[in-house]
């Protein structure tokens, strides 16, 4: 986890194109962090604020 948002939304850019995988940046408890979209769940206390999609044109 990450206080500060721009550094988790590189480390999120560059996990998705590692993995080749949509990833999802959230934020929870103040804090940031990122985990695959598929692992998201609507249940999770989770403030999404992007997905990251490695297959998108733009980034």
């Amino acid at each position: 986890m990450s206080h500060n948002l721009d550094l988790a939304q590189n480390h999120a850019w560059n996990l998705a194109r590692t993995l080749m995988v949509p990833v999802t940046l959230f934020r929870t408890s103040g804090e940031y962090g990122v985990m695959p979209t598929a692992d998201t769940d609507d249940s999770d206390d989770l403030e999404l604020i992007h997905e990251f999609d490695p297959w998108s044109p733009a980034r």
